[in-house]
């Protein structure tokens, strides 16, 4: 049985993370927790003795493979977008270059009435196109 979101009581969805992007992963994880409703990303204690079992599966509009995988990342970064500028930057790179069009799953996520992210990705992808003129 998996864990439920502190923020949102949803069951979460274990996500194996690239070796690649480990780095941007919570507590540099091999395999993360990721809420399919607020897209928040959490550690998973590899002490825990629960099963990751999948209860739930992410939303359909997060893009498959490493480039989704990126794409969690790069959202649990939107609400500070000044600070991450470079970790968003080198996951945004790495989620084009493993085929997913950021800036249109972005929207799909804004639209998709299964997601209530934490940030306005709206907004953030607005805020986030502006940084990436500069």
């Amino acid at each position: 049985m998996g864990a439920d979101c502190p923020d949102c009581g949803v069951s979460l969805v274990d996500v194996p993370v690239p070796a690649d992007l480990r780095g941007f992963a919570p507590d540099e994880g091999t395999v993360i927790w990721c809420c399919p409703r607020c897209l928040r990303t959490f550690p998973i204690d590899v002490t825990d003795s629960r099963e990751t079992e999948r209860d739930a599966d992410l939303p359909a509009t997060v893009p498959d493979g490493d480039g989704g995988v990126a794409l969690l990342l790069l959202v649990n970064l939107l609400d500070s977008l000044a600070l991450n500028r470079a970790a968003v930057q080198s996951l945004l790179d790495y989620a084009e270059a493993s085929g997913t069009d950021v800036f249109l799953a972005l929207d799909r996520l804004a639209a998709d009435d299964s997601v209530d992210a934490r940030v306005d990705l709206a907004r953030r992808r607005r805020q986030l196109e502006s940084m990436l003129d500069c």
